[in-house]
């Protein structure tokens, strides 16, 4: 009796003070998150079918009070919402106080992590600054005008930080080995992410015990510091460059656009009008400086004002003409020359990094150059910068096709998730990664709204892919893969499609990607995949060929294969809406 009286007490006990419900989402005690779409929905709760409470824009930055899936809770001035995890970018809390040292002569202090944003002011070299927090490659600082964010490539922490001494920090290098693998970190050990051939041209950012950090893909990467040859002072991503001592006339000297796309204004401030556009790679007069604005001529004969921090400037050249000579810069390894200005031409060179050439003459999207052998070749001009006086018949990246299409680009895997490994040990989620983001340079260049769904190595569920190509309303969603089978003799590419209309935006980009890399054809078929199945867009899967096979991986890694699948989706996709 008494022993089930203990019993009842028990579980009386358990009852009412042991059972608790979990809660809906786990609370991230100093993590914040930055909004990175515009006028993002905040809605009730954790899902699209929540009611939207609210809006909040591009750069905001907010605590994250619970995770849920892939939901943040946030809280605003009228209350808490959810905002779903793939719009926004979540920064690493800085545990404990930090302070750094700048490293650069003139460092630029932005509004927001990136450097498309508006320039707050800059710092000098040794000047002290407190670290808030992190985003990747930023920092965010307190200084003397407020916060803001800085490379953190030109900061020295308290930690060992890899700075390259002043001996060597911010110039130009060349690779003297016939090939040298790029590296992750500074470690034989860390995984290869990619090869630099003989000559190849580097940036020096650091240098740490005997490895030297460069830029390599947009991102940081390392290389021994046996094989790097210094030659110079080089142009770093974000270290400003000050046009003159001072205010006043700039005679003599030209300037080349660095933004993507730049206002020009009527006055030398953000509250000046705006009186037209500018874009990359043009180049103009410098007439005057103030206050970090520039004066220039337009081509109509106007004057206006650009920020002074998207301009690299140069001496003017002399020669026949009152302008500078035009050239264009090769901006990835093993592009392609060819001999005519068609994707189906032959190529008759293969151009590196840093390489320049003189602008014969531009066809429609392609520009004639000539080469060191006194011949010429023709080059997308998509995948190259322009400087100097190019030709009235300028480059256009596309023909309008994709004009104003909204196309969401999918690397497979990512995170935990690797996908497969090649057998020389290639990893498939760095490799699609690698692909998505050369082939979004490409559509964007042509005009066209392009979508990531991831641009780091982090983990997305299916049914988030999904769900953002609903969310955008996207016109085309392609999934980039890797194909890998027991077998190392298979090899061969393949694209599938699951309902009948997405099998048109298969067999276009199929077809066309098949016909630049030459690649065994396995053919347009139909797949029970998640990412097609569950989309009511126009959705693909292409595996773009085979890692489990030795040599086909060898293939699929270079250069030269990446810009031929790239340049094949890129015109699949362009035949692809001229028909639909």
């Amino acid at each position: 009796m008494q022993k089930r009286r203990y019993s009842i007490y028990l579980l009386c006990f358990i009852l009412l003070f042991g059972f608790q419900l979990p809660e809906t989402g786990t609370k991230a005690a100093g993590d914040t998150i930055t909004i990175s779409a515009d006028h993002l929905n905040v809605r009730e709760g954790p899902g699209l079918s929540y009611k939207v409470v609210g809006k909040v824009n591009k750069g905001d930055t907010f605590s994250i009070q619970k995770v849920q899936g892939d939901w943040y809770q946030i809280s605003m001035k009228n209350g808490t919402g959810w905002v779903a995890g793939w719009l926004v970018t979540k920064n690493k809390a800085v545990n404990e106080a930090r302070t750094g040292q700048v490293t650069a002569d003139a460092l630029r202090v932005r509004t927001r992590p990136g450097t498309s944003y508006q320039v707050a002011g800059s710092l000098k070299k040794g000047d002290t600054i407190k670290i808030i927090q992190e985003d990747n490659n930023w920092y965010e600082v307190s200084t003397a005008f407020g916060k803001g964010w800085v490379s953190k490539d030109y900061v020295q922490t308290g930690s060992p930080s890899g700075k390259a001494p002043a001996s060597s920090e911010g110039k130009s290098g060349q690779i003297t080995a016939d090939s040298l693998n790029v590296r992750q970190e500074p470690s034989l050990q860390s995984d290869v992410i990619g090869k630099l051939e003989k000559g190849s041209k580097v940036i020096i950012l650091a240098e740490q015990n005997g490895w030297t950090k460069i830029s390599f893909s947009n991102k940081t990467a390392w290389i021994s510091s046996d094989y790097v040859k210094i030659t110079g002072r080089g142009q770093t991503s974000d270290v400003q460059q000050p046009l003159t001592a001072g205010a006043g006339p700039l005679a003599g000297q030209v300037g080349s656009i660095s933004a993507t796309t730049l206002n020009v204004r009527d006055s030398n401030s953000l509250n000046g009008k705006i009186i037209g556009k500018v874009t990359k790679g043009e180049t103009f007069k410098l007439i005057e400086e103030r206050n970090n604005w520039v004066k220039i001529q337009l081509k109509n004969g106007t004057y206006g004002w650009i920020a002074g921090w998207y301009i690299e400037k140069s001496a003017q050249t002399t020669n026949n003409s009152d302008e500078a000579k035009s050239q264009i810069t090769i901006l990835h390894d093993g592009t392609n020359i060819r001999q005519g200005p068609d994707l189906n031409t032959e190529v008759i060179y293969r151009a590196n990094y840093g390489e320049s050439f003189s602008i014969i003459n531009a066809h429609r999207d392609w520009y004639e150059i000539q080469l060191s052998d006194g011949k010429n070749g023709f080059v997308a001009g998509w995948i190259v910068s322009a400087n100097g006086a190019i030709p009235d018949s300028e480059k256009h990246a596309a023909d309008g096709s994709l004009s104003n299409k909204t196309i969401m680009i999918d690397p497979g895997h990512g995170g935990r998730d690797n996908g497969t490994t090649g057998s020389s040990g290639t990893i498939e989620k760095k490799l699609t990664l690698q692909t998505s983001k050369l082939l979004y340079n490409k559509l964007r260049a042509s005009g066209a709204n392009v979508i990531l769904t991831r641009n780091s190595d982090t983990y997305l569920s299916l049914s988030t892919r999904v769900s953002m190509a609903h969310y955008q309303n996207v016109d085309a969603f392609i999934s980039i893969h890797y194909d890998s089978v027991t077998d190392s003799t298979v090899k061969g590419m393949t694209t599938y499609y699951y309902s009948t209309s997405q099998k048109p935006l298969a067999a276009s980009i199929h077809m066309s990607t098949q016909n630049q890399t030459k690649l065994k054809n396995r053919g347009v078929r139909f797949g029970d995949y998640h990412v097609l199945r569950e989309n009511r867009q126009k959705a693909v899967l292409i595996e773009l060929g085979y890692l489990s096979n030795p040599t086909e991986e060898l293939l699929l890694t270079s250069s030269g294969y990446q810009e031929q699948v790239t340049n094949g989706i890129h015109q699949g996709l362009i035949q692809y809406f001229k028909q639909f």
